[in-house]
C-alpha cells in the first residue's frame, strides 16, 4: 500500500515578487571535452599546435603513406597565424603517395566544408583530399585541390560521403607516382598551416543539435566563465580565426579553444534565445582589460573597441547587460587567489571601470558559500554590486561522498540538496538582512550541480548522469523557486559534456563516461542526447510561471544518516515529498513542482483551491525503475519525461508519485 500525503497550496497569496526565468540559466566553459563536444568540427589539431609524434607529424594526425622515405617535420606556422605548420615531403624516387590522415565519423550525403591554408613546392601542381572507409579503404568522397605555388594560400572546397561512416578517415595526399621532380631543388613539398571540415548544417560553429536541444532547454541566461576566465584574455579569441593565437589552457591543460571567443558566444545566445553573462578576468586581468571587453561588447562603433568590433564583422553593439567580476577567486586553485579584503578591493577598481564605460550594466560578485567572505566583500563593496555569486557543487564537500560511500548511504545523502543549499543561502541572506545597505543585493548560483567525488577519472559511468542526480537538482530548483525573492540567476553546470554531468551529451567517450575507449567504438560518435537531468530542466523552463505559492506538504519522510557538518546540519530525517508552486502573471495557470525523494510510492491529495474545479490538469512525468538509470549512445531516451493527463475525481486531485520520480502538473482555469 502506497504512503499517503497532503500537499496544500496557497493560491490566494501570490508573491509580490516575479520569479526571473534567468533561474533555469545554463553554463558555458573551456574545460576537458566541453568545446570539442560542442562546436561542429569534425577535425581536431585543426592547426597543428600539438607536439610531433616520432614520425614528426602534429600528433592530432598521424603519417599516411606507401613510401618509404616520406619526411614529416613541423616548422613555424603561416605570417599571423600561430602554432606550426606541418611540412610533408614526398622524395620522386619513391614513386608514392604520402600525407597525414585523422579518424572522423561522418555523416552520408551531408555536405562537408573543408578549409585548408596551404603552400607547396613550385612543381607540385596539385593534392588530394579525401574521405575513406578505414575498414575497406572504399573513397567515400574525394576531389583534387590545385595548388597555388609557393606562397601561403586559402583552398575552400567541398566534400559528399557517399554514405555515413563512423570509422572514417579524412586525408590529405601528395603522390609522386605520376611526377617526376629533382628533390635536390626542395621539390615535393607542401606545408600546411590549418585544416577544418565543418559539416554545412552545423549553425555558426556550433552543432546544429546542440543548438536545437539548448533552445528546448529554454534556458533564459547563458554564462560564459569558469576556471579558465581567471587566466583569459579575450583580445586572442576575437577577429579572423586564423590569426587568433593558440594559448594554453591554465586551468585544465591542453589548449584553449580559439574559435569560440566572444563574437561566436554571443552569436550562440542570439541563436537560443538567450541573455548572455559575461565573468571577466580578474584573476590575471586588469580593470583597463575587463573595461575594454565590455566597450568591445557594447561600446558605439566611434569607440576604440566598438570600432575594432566593427571592423571583425559587427557594427551594431551587442548590448551585453550582466558581467560577473571573479570566478572563485577565494579559491587555492584560481589565478589570482586573494583574501576577501583583497578581492573586495581588486572588485571596486573593476566595477568602476567598468561603468565608466557603461553605467547601466548589471554587476555580479564572486561570493562564497564561506558566510565571513561574503560579509567582507560586503562590508567594502556592496554599494558597488548588484549580486553576489555563489557555486553550490553537492556531494563530496557538502555531505562527504566519496567512490567508497555504500549507495544505501549516498542515495539519502544526495537527496538532501535543497537543505544543504538552504543552509549555504540562509547564511549569506542573514548578512545582507541585518544592514539596510545591502537590501539591494541580490544572489546568483552561477554554478550547481551534484558532485559525487571530485575525482572525475573513475570506471564506469559518472553517476551525475543518473536519475538519481536528475532528482537531486529537480528538489535544488525547488529551492531555487522557494528563495526566488533573493536568487535572480542560476547556471547549470555544465551545458556540454564538459565538467560533471553536462546536461547535453555529445558521442560516445567524453567526460569519463566510457573513459579510455577510442571514439567511435560504439558506432554512435555522432548521438547527441539529454541526461535526466536535461529532462527535468526542460519541464521546469517551459512552464508559465511568474509568482511563487506558498506550499505546505504533509509527507512520509526518510532517514538521512550524514548531516552536513559544513553547514552544521544535523542527521535525521527529512520529508519525501518536496514541492515548490507558482501561478502565471494573471493566475490563470498553477504549476506545481512535486519531487518524490523517497523510495516509496506516495499518493498526495492536491488541495489546490478553485483549481480543483478545471477537473483535469497536464503532467510531466520522469521517472525509472532504477534511480541509477542513465542515458547513454546506446539508450538515449532512457529516462525522459512523459507527457500525459491527470484527470480529478469529485474535485479532489489525488497524485501518485513513484519512488524516486520528479512531477511537474499544470492546472489551468
Amino acid at each position: 500500500m502506497n504512503q499517503r500525503a497532503l500537499i496544500t497550496v496557497n493560491t490566494e497569496a501570490p508573491s509580490k515578487h516575479r520569479l526571473n526565468p534567468y533561474i533555469f540559466g545554463h553554463f558555458v566553459e573551456d574545460i576537458r571535452d566541453h568545446m570539442d563536444a560542442m562546436l561542429a568540427f569534425t577535425l581536431k589539431d585543426m592547426d597543428f599546435e600539438d607536439e610531433a609524434d616520432a614520425r614528426g607529424v602534429s600528433s592530432g594526425w598521424y603519417a599516411v603513406t606507401n613510401g618509404k622515405n616520406t619526411e614529416y617535420k613541423l616548422e613555424p606556422a603561416a605570417p599571423r597565424h600561430s602554432g606550426h605548420s606541418q611540412r610533408i615531403r614526398i622524395l620522386s624516387a619513391d614513386r608514392c603517395y604520402g600525407g597525414i590522415g585523422q579518424q572522423v565519423s561522418v555523416e552520408g550525403g551531408l555536405p562537408y566544408r573543408i578549409s585548408i591554408v596551404a603552400r607547396a613546392a613550385m612543381d607540385l601542381r596539385a593534392a588530394v583530399c579525401e574521405i575513406i572507409d578505414r575498414a575497406s579503404g572504399e573513397v567515400l568522397s574525394r576531389t583534387e585541390v590545385g595548388l597555388r605555388g609557393h606562397k601561403w594560400n586559402e583552398y575552400k572546397l567541398e566534400l559528399i560521403p557517399d554514405r555515413s561512416c563512423e570509422r572514417a578517415e579524412f586525408r590529405i595526399l601528395l603522390s609522386s607516382e605520376e611526377e617526376t621532380w629533382r628533390d635536390g631543388m626542395g621539390s615535393g613539398m607542401l606545408w600546411l598551416d590549418h585544416v577544418s571540415m565543418l559539416p554545412s548544417d552545423s549553425i555558426g560553429y556550433v552543432k546544429r543539435e546542440v543548438v536545437e536541444l539548448t533552445k528546448q532547454l529554454k534556458p533564459g541566461m547563458m554564462r560564459l566563465a569558469g576556471n579558465y576566465i581567471s587566466a583569459y584574455h579575450f583580445e586572442d579569441a576575437i577577429g579572423p580565426v586564423l590569426e587568433r593565437p593558440n594559448m594554453i589552457n591554465e586551468a585544465w591543460g591542453g589548449w584553449t579553444n580559439k574559435y569560440f571567443g566572444t563574437d561566436e558566444f554571443l552569436a550562440f545566445c542570439r541563436d537560443t534565445e538567450t541573455e548572455p553573462l559575461i565573468c571577466v578576468n580578474a584573476g590575471t586581468g586588469s580593470p583597463e582589460e575587463a573595461a575594454a571587453w565590455l566597450e568591445y561588447c557594447n561600446g558605439s562603433v566611434d569607440s576604440e573597441y566598438g570600432a575594432l568590433r566593427a571592423r571583425n564583422g559587427h557594427p551594431e553593439p551587442y548590448g551585453v547587460k550582466y558581467w560577473e567580476i571573479g570566478n572563485e577567486i577565494y579559491g587555492p586553485w584560481q589565478h589570482g587567489h586573494s583574501t576577501a579584503e583583497q578581492f573586495a578591493h581588486r572588485y571596486n577598481r573593476f566595477a568602476d571601470a567598468m561603468n565608466a564605460v557603461d553605467p547601466d550594466i548589471v554587476l555580479l560578485a564572486c561570493g562564497d558559500c564561506d558566510p565571513e567572505w561574503n560579509r567582507t566583500v560586503l562590508s567594502l563593496s556592496a554599494d558597488k554590486m548588484d549580486m553576489l555569486t555563489l557555486h553550490i557543487y553537492h556531494g563530496f564537500g557538502t555531505v562527504g561522498i566519496t567512490p567508497d560511500t555504500p549507495k544505501e548511504e549516498r542515495y539519502p545523502a544526495v537527496m538532501s540538496f535543497p537543505e544543504v543549499s538552504r543552509a549555504a543561502i540562509s547564511k549569506t541572506e542573514e548578512i545582507i538582512a541585518g544592514n539596510p545597505a545591502y537590501s539591494h543585493v541580490k544572489l546568483a548560483i552561477t554554478e550547481y550541480n551534484t558532485m559525487y567525488y571530485p575525482n572525475t577519472i573513475r570506471a564506469g559511468r559518472p553517476m551525475e548522469h543518473t536519475l538519481e542526480a536528475a532528482v537531486a537538482n529537480a528538489a535544488n530548483l525547488n529551492e531555487f523557486i522557494r528563495q526566488s525573492h533573493l536568487i535572480e540567476i542560476g547556471s547549470y553546470s555544465d551545458l556540454v559534456n564538459g565538467w560533471l554531468g553536462g546536461c547535453i551529451r555529445v558521442g560516445d567517450c567524453y567526460a569519463d563516461q566510457y573513459r579510455g575507449k577510442e571514439t567511435g567504438w560504439s558506432g554512435r560518435s555522432r548521438t547527441v542526447y539529454g541526461t535526466p537531468t536535461f529532462h527535468v530542466m526542460k519541464a521546469y523552463a517551459n512552464r508559465d510561471i511568474s509568482r511563487v505559492l506558498k506550499v505546505h506538504t504533509d509527507s512520509p519522510t526518510f532517514d538521512w544518516p550524514s548531516g552536513s557538518k559544513r553547514f552544521g546540519l544535523e542527521p535525521g530525517n527529512l520529508p519525501a515529498l518536496d514541492v515548490a508552486a507558482g501561478v502565471n502573471e494573471s493566475g490563470s495557470v498553477l504549476t506545481l513542482f512535486a519531487v518524490n525523494r523517497g523510495l516509496s510510492a506516495v499518493d498526495a491529495e492536491l488541495a489546490i483551491g478553485s483549481f480543483a474545479d478545471s477537473g483535469v490538469a497536464a503532467i510531466w512525468e520522469l521517472s525509472g525503475n532504477d534511480y541509477e538509470l542513465i542515458n547513454d549512445v546506446f539508450e538515449p531516451e532512457a529516462v525522459t519525461a512523459e507527457e500525459g493527463l491527470l484527470k480529478f475525481k469529485d474535485g479532489k486531485p489525488l497524485l501518485t508519485l513513484k519512488p524516486h520520480s520528479v512531477y511537474v502538473i499544470e492546472v489551468r482555469k
